[in-house]
């Protein structure tokens, strides 16, 4: 069972070994969308305070994260005070 925000393992699971082209547009849409809440969900608990299964798995959604999108290692939080001139990075 995914904590209160998340997306299910198990819907996770079912998402990526189903072929997109079994897939409507529709349930294309659902999954971007529930996906992207579920990252950002992802960034704004701390990993200390999600049960042990959620922290696993969003670990490994990090890496897997950084490996496909080159990731600098700074959170979506992060990334968006950057992008609004917030951050003290200087990317």
């Amino acid at each position: 069972m995914a904590e209160a925000g998340r997306k299910d393992f198990s819907d996770k699971a079912k998402e990526h070994i189903t072929p997109d082209s079994s897939k409507s547009t529709t349930d294309k849409l659902k999954e971007t969308v529930t996906s992207g809440g579920d990252k950002t969900a992802r960034e704004l608990q701390s990993d200390d305070s999600k049960t042990t299964t959620q922290s696993i798995s969003d670990k490994f959604g990090r890496e897997k994260d950084d490996k496909v999108h080159g990731g600098t290692g700074d959170s979506v939080l992060d990334k968006t005070k950057n992008a609004l001139g917030l951050g003290g990075s200087n990317n």
